[in-house]
């Protein structure tokens, strides 16, 4: 990956862009610290998309989905009495 300072990423934008594009993310750096990388919006996207399903779906099409929910509601006894 290559490494721009912010000084020479701002004066040499275009290069940084096209260097996402062909060669891959660009590290961009500010006073020697990782600021932000540039990467090109295919793999921006590649990268974010979302994989399978939401989670009200995953348990929703879960074989468990019609069990009784009452074994999970917590019991109304106080638990036992603690001498301190």
């Amino acid at each position: 990956m290559n490494s721009w300072a912010l000084q020479d990423a701002k004066a040499k934008f275009s290069a940084v862009v096209e260097r996402a594009q062909s060669e891959g993310p660009q590290l961009v750096t500010r006073h020697g610290e990782d600021t932000v990388v540039v990467v090109a919006a295919e793999q921006f996207h590649r990268l974010t998309r979302r994989h399978g399903q939401d989670l009200i779906h995953f348990f929703h099409d879960s074989p468990l989905s019609d069990l009784d929910p009452e074994w999970l509601r917590r019991k109304d006894d106080a638990g036992r009495e603690l001498t301190l």
